[in-house]
């Protein structure tokens, strides 16, 4: 079991910036964390669970919402165990519960939730107008 903690969300206002970070517990994860795909979702209210970013380490690969291309990026610190979400330019739309997920692949559909055996408990960002 992999346990997955984020941090980081808040309330900002319209054109400010945020950087969720999500830490996968060493414990359980061990040395191991490169060559898991980490991906982050949100769910704003009201709304289906969607796909914002995910890092594929070992093909040295992102991939982006077309919602937040340009103005989200995701990074890793595999030192650390830790995935990041630099969020600049946010929206009022942005506003949602973020997740972080991970699972344990070389390839695959990034975006697809079901893909992802692991999850975080989410982080709340709130985007002002």
């Amino acid at each position: 079991q992999v346990q997955l903690v984020e941090s980081g969300g808040g309330l900002v206002q319209a054109g400010g910036s945020l950087r969720l970070s999500c830490a996968a517990s060493r414990r359980t994860i061990g040395s191991s964390f490169s060559n898991y795909i980490m991906g982050w979702f949100r769910r704003a209210p009201g709304k289906e669970r969607e796909f914002v970013a995910a890092n594929n380490w070992r093909r040295a690969s992102t991939d982006y919402a077309d919602s937040v291309k340009g103005r989200f990026t995701i990074s890793r610190d595999n030192a650390k165990n830790t995935v990041y979400l630099q969020m600049d330019s946010l929206k009022p739309e942005d506003t949602a519960v973020y997740y972080c997920a991970a699972y344990a692949a070389y390839s695959g559909d990034y975006s697809v939730p079901g893909n992802y055996n692991y999850w975080g408990q989410g982080t709340q960002v709130t985007v002002s107008s």
